[in-house]
């Protein structure tokens, strides 16, 4: 299928994860599986749960490097900046963001999307990739449709 998948067919075997009847962190996870396999640039593959109260972001399931950012105040970095401005963040050149927060040296590119469930975030989905601006506006597109169908098995329990 070449470097790009069927974002369509992605999405639907997406939803069908979303459907099974298991714990929604074991779901979330599996998401991760999905694309981190089915996509070749997305290297790092998460989801940040939002702790409104605390204004913090909490490191959910992900599948990746290992990173020490478990926990990330809205505002900083890219993925705060993305709950607190309620945006798509789209970087394709993470050395040239000041407000860029390393979590893996050798990370080129990110986007970061929110999660909405009634107006309100309750997550977002991060990817890093180790490509240089590896990501489109339809990786954008696709992203912001899989938060469409991920966020009604968000828990926000912190």
């Amino acid at each position: 299928m070449g470097v790009r998948r069927d974002y369509e067919k992605l999405l639907g075997e997406a939803e069908d994860i979303v459907g099974e009847d298991l714990r929604f962190d074991v779901r979330l996870k599996k998401v991760c599986r999905l694309l981190s396999t089915a996509i070749s640039y997305y290297n790092w593959v998460g989801f940040y749960i939002a702790d409104p109260a605390r204004r913090e972001l909490l490191l959910g399931p992900y599948v990746g490097t290992p990173t020490d950012h478990i926990r990330i105040a809205y505002g900083r970095g890219i993925c705060g900046q993305a709950v607190e401005r309620e945006q798509t963040f789209l970087v394709q050149d993470v050395t040239q963001e000041t407000s860029y927060i390393p979590c893996n040296m050798h990370v080129r590119s990110e986007i970061v999307v929110p999660v909405f469930r009634s107006g309100k975030v309750v997550a977002e989905i991060d990817v890093d990739s180790l490509t240089l601006s590896a990501f489109s506006g339809a990786d954008q597109r696709f992203l912001e449709s899989l938060a469409e169908r991920v966020a009604p098995i968000i828990r926000n329990e912190a």
